[in-house]
């Protein structure tokens, strides 16, 4: 797999050219159609008192401006794809350099009452989620937020597959988000398969051949007008003809326009999202899958949604007064589209939302795929089912600098439980955070941080960041026994690897120091997994009675009147603390 540094500078390089290529055809394009306009306005101006030729150049003149406004859009369009693939190259280049505070934190996805969401530094500033989200879109946000929630021990070689292919498409990935990027819809795609569910038809049968005959004996009337066969009386009660049928229906033609034109912008995007999708080929089966659901024996969804998109454009010519009147009085132009829209909904408005899916799976799958395509030094746990839990050799935090960080190796077996200890700052709660995201990423399919890496799929649990409920008029220690109960309910059910940080710290040091020991020989008995971390050496003394549990300790040293950490996990006791130092260090006491 290509560097990541050197990949993302390379198509930086590469977008910058096509964009200024865009750009010098985009101006042309304005240049040509001003130069359209002003042929137009002379013409007028020159066969002034012809009304014949004066509406044969108008007329001709509209069609050739219309189709330059369409390819100048689609210039535009093009600059602004390039543009967005520069911006996402430029974004990965920040990352890799630890700069992605900018990004968003996923905050709105923080849960107190999760197994550990609130724990792991998974939403908020700073957050792993932070640091992997490049969803582009807020339902595939949304879903990546859920895969990360899920706790899901099932079918992770398939995630991991699916992971792995989604790194190897980098270029697809980019063309995906881009895309996916450009259009900013304001209609979530929740609303729209709730309002397509509940559509009510009001456009009759018949109008599926009426606008056409009408268009036709239209066009041999516009003849005859020219060819001087009738007035222009006729031609203008032919004319007001159209305008009554479509005026008998233009209430509920206003609103089916109204609440398409909400949903105009979506459709745009997506079908050419399934489009990417159906042109390109998955091995993984997650990937296989989730393709297979957009193709249709007859049709691509693509394709399908390309017409309802179609349609709404159509329908839309009618915001343009000139349009609108002259189309709808020869054409019965709403009518027909409408009756199309309607069509397709009856048709195809009931697998719309399995094709959002489709879109919105894959988005999330981007970031996954990204974050493995930018750390290939990583390793995907290779999936056991025996004694151990977790071994994994020079484990890191993924979120620490790869220059500043200490690695550990970690072995921990099933129905094991470590106690740690050790002074303050010394790399308890970091490690503990570690775990988890080892756990957590393992699950969910993506590599972890570390040069080996043996699991056996368990489930998260954590007790780290207990806070009081001040609009509960709860303490801290009733909020903590709330969160100790609910692990103790979940183990009932469930395997799960436990962590906790320092329990029952709003008790006195007596009364912790025996409910921690109960609480750890309740935890034991249960055949249980975990980490506890704590300050109370006298919870050491419970791996002499019960073999299951292992002492495990953080140290720190003073060494010329400095406090030095080197932050490896130990095999014992800590001996060493650091309060006092600190407090006398920074002046606090004497």
């Amino acid at each position: 797999m290509q560097e990541p540094a050197a990949f993302y500078h390379a198509q930086i390089e590469k977008y910058r050219s096509q964009l200024n290529a865009a750009a010098r055809k985009l101006g042309f394009s304005s240049l040509l159609r001003l130069l359209v306009f002003l042929a137009i306005v002379f013409a007028v101006y020159a066969f002034w008192g012809n009304t014949t030729a004066v509406v044969a150049t108008v007329l001709a003149g509209i069609i050739i401006f219309v189709l330059l406004v369409t390819r100048h859009s689609d210039l535009r369009y093009e600059r602004d794809k390039f543009r967005e693939l520069i911006k996402i190259n430029e974004t990965e280049l920040q990352v890799l350099k630890r700069d992605f505070q900018h990004l968003p934190t996923g905050s709105e996805f923080s849960d107190p009452q999760h197994p550990y969401s609130q724990d792991v530094d998974l939403f908020g500033k700073a957050s792993f989620f932070q640091y992997l989200n490049r969803t582009s879109l807020a339902e595939g946000k949304e879903k990546l937020a859920r895969l990360l929630l899920s706790n899901n021990i099932d079918n992770i070689h398939l995630k991991q597959e699916a992971v792995k292919e989604s790194a190897e498409k980098a270029d697809w990935r980019q063309n995906f988000s881009a895309l996916a990027t450009l259009v900013k819809t304001e209609t979530r795609t929740a609303t729209i398969t709730g309002w397509l569910n509940g559509y009510k038809h009001f456009v009759p049968g018949f109008m599926k051949w009426l606008p056409w005959v009408f268009s036709g004996i239209s066009g041999v009337v516009i003849a005859a007008f020219f060819l001087d066969l009738i007035g222009g009386i006729e031609l203008a009660l032919w004319f007001f003809a159209g305008l009554l049928i479509t005026g008998f229906f233009l209430k509920r033609i206003n609103l089916l326009s109204s609440s398409v034109s909400k949903v105009q912008d979506t459709f745009h995007q997506y079908y050419q999202l399934l489009g990417l999708i159906e042109n390109t080929t998955f091995s993984s089966q997650l990937l296989k899958v989730q393709r297979e659901q957009i193709i249709s024996e007859k049709n691509k969804a693509s394709a399908i949604l390309k017409q309802f998109s179609k349609a709404i454009d159509s329908l839309d010519q009618r915001n343009n007064m000139i349009f609108g009147v002259f189309g709808n009085g020869f054409l019965l132009w709403d009518l027909r589209y409408s009756y199309k829209l309607e069509q397709w909904i009856k048709d195809h408005g009931q697998v719309v939302p399995k094709w959002f899916e489709v879109i919105e799976f894959l988005d999330a799958y981007n970031s996954l795929g990204n974050f493995a395509f930018n750390h290939p030094n990583y390793v995907f746990p290779e999936l056991h089912h025996d004694s151990h839990i977790a071994k994994a050799t020079s484990l890191a935090h993924p979120l620490l600098d790869p220059e500043k960080r200490v690695a550990n190796d970690f072995a921990i077996e099933k129905e094991q439980f470590f106690i740690i200890t050790g002074a303050n700052m010394a790399g308890k709660s970091t490690f503990l955070r570690t775990v988890s995201l080892q756990i957590l990423m393992g699950n969910v399919g993506l590599p972890v941080c570390a040069t080996s890496c043996h699991y056996t799929p368990i489930k998260l649990i954590t007790s780290m960041r207990t806070t009081d409920s001040l609009t509960d008029d709860e303490s801290y220690f009733f909020s903590e026994l709330k969160r100790l109960k609910f692990v103790v309910d979940e183990i009932k059910t469930d395997k799960y690897f436990i962590i906790l940080d320092e329990i029952l710290k709003g008790t006195n040091s007596t009364d912790k120091a025996i409910g921690s020991r109960k609480f750890i020989e309740k935890l034991v008995g249960s055949q249980s997994t975990g980490i506890i971390a704590t300050h109370d050496l006298s919870l050491c003394e419970v791996s002499e009675e019960l073999p299951q549990v292992k002492n495990y300790y953080f140290d720190a040293e003073i060494i010329n009147d400095e406090l030095n950490f080197d932050y490896l996990f130990k095999k014992g006791i800590c001996q060493n603390m650091n309060a006092s130092f600190l407090l006398k260090k920074m002046e606090i006491v004497d």
